[in-house]
């Protein structure tokens, strides 16, 4: 007699918290920064009831203090306004074809090009040259030219996103990882970090080889859920939708695993992504003193943004609605149904 394998109804998750011994703040501004950049995104949209919980549930501003924990109100309020405006095109592009997310690239990418000359109808590029234009003043030049650099790296990693997502293809790991450094949307939030300590760090040293490793390591971590704070806690929202544009997937896909064993697989490269990261930490060559303190600063920040978003993912509603915190406590996480 034969027998069907029930599919799985939970799953465990790595224990990352514990892996990560960075020290969480919240910057002093956050009540006053979260509350404002709300009113910001809700005015001038008609965001229905659903939309506005949701809003209110994702909590962007408590994750923006906690990963710019030292920044100032009007630079706290950029970042913050930068984060809405960030999910928002993140939910914006994960309904839209290809054209629609060019589109989208189009508007924005010009608004931030010519932020007193360029003119669209479309909400975005407004929102894009008012946050653009309080950012300007006291960014430097670099950070400003990194911002919008990563934001078309954004952009282009989005458009073939919507291409696999259209074909149904699965990647294979290795152009996963690459593409997701992109479509996370971490490294304009690396931009703001120099932005919101106000540091001016010269080109070549950003270029580092060691700079530009620990980036990466942040970038993974943050995005996988220390392989993928996003990807792990967000797998269970997009498989309920057949989205196959995340590492669980993609690993179950192409090592044949189940999904506890592809979790697993995850974790584990997340906690090697958390020594890669330690490990650099203690390679940083010296530039001088004041340069040394700036960097030192930055390196400060991505830390920051590392365990600011891990806990931060419990918090939020955006993967695990109301459970969070006790998916947190005993790191099961119930599988949603999956849509017809």
């Amino acid at each position: 007699m034969s027998t069907i394998a029930a599919l799985p109804t939970k799953f465990i998750l790595p224990d990352l918290v514990s892996h990560c011994n960075f020290k969480l703040r919240m910057n002093r501004h956050h009540k006053q920064a979260t509350a404002e950049s709300k009113q910001w995104l809700f005015h001038g949209d008609n965001f229905n009831q659903k939309s506005r919980k949701a809003i209110h549930g994702l909590k962007a501003g408590q994750l923006t203090s906690m990963c710019y924990p030292d920044a100032g109100y009007p630079q706290l309020r950029v970042c913050c306004d930068f984060m809405n405006y960030l999910f928002h095109l993140d939910n914006l592009s994960d309904d839209m074809d290809k054209a629609g997310t060019k589109n989208i690239a189009n508007v924005v990418l010009n608004s931030l090009h010519h932020p007193y000359d360029y003119y669209s109808p479309a909400r975005l590029n407004k929102m894009t040259k008012d946050f653009y234009k309080r950012m300007l003043p006291t960014a430097s030049r670099g950070t400003s030219r990194r911002f919008i650099e990563t934001m078309d790296l954004f952009f282009q990693a989005v458009h073939v996103q919507a291409i696999d997502r259209a074909k149904g293809v699965v990647p294979d790991l290795e152009s996963y990882i690459s593409l997701r450094r992109d479509t996370s949307g971490c490294k304009p939030c690396w931009a703001l970090i120099e932005y919101a300590n106000n540091l001016d760090i010269p080109d070549e040293v950003m270029e580092h080889p060691i700079i530009q490793s620990l980036g990466e390591a942040a970038n993974d971590l943050v995005t996988w859920s220390n392989a993928s704070i996003s990807d792990i806690f967000s797998y269970n929202v997009e498989q309920s939708k057949g989205d196959t544009h995340n590492m669980i997937s993609v690993v179950m896909h192409e090592e044949c695993l189940n999904i506890q064993c592809a979790v697993d697989f995850v974790g584990e490269l997340c906690k090697q992504s958390i020594d890669r990261f330690n490990e650099n930490r203690g390679l940083i060559p010296s530039w001088g003193p004041k340069i040394d303190k700036d960097v030192a600063i930055y390196i400060d920040g991505l830390a920051a943004w590392i365990v600011g978003s891990l806990h931060w993912s419990f918090d939020t509603t955006r993967y695990f609605q109301n459970s969070g915190r006790e998916v947190k406590r005993t790191r099961v996480v119930s599988l949603f149904p999956r849509s017809k």
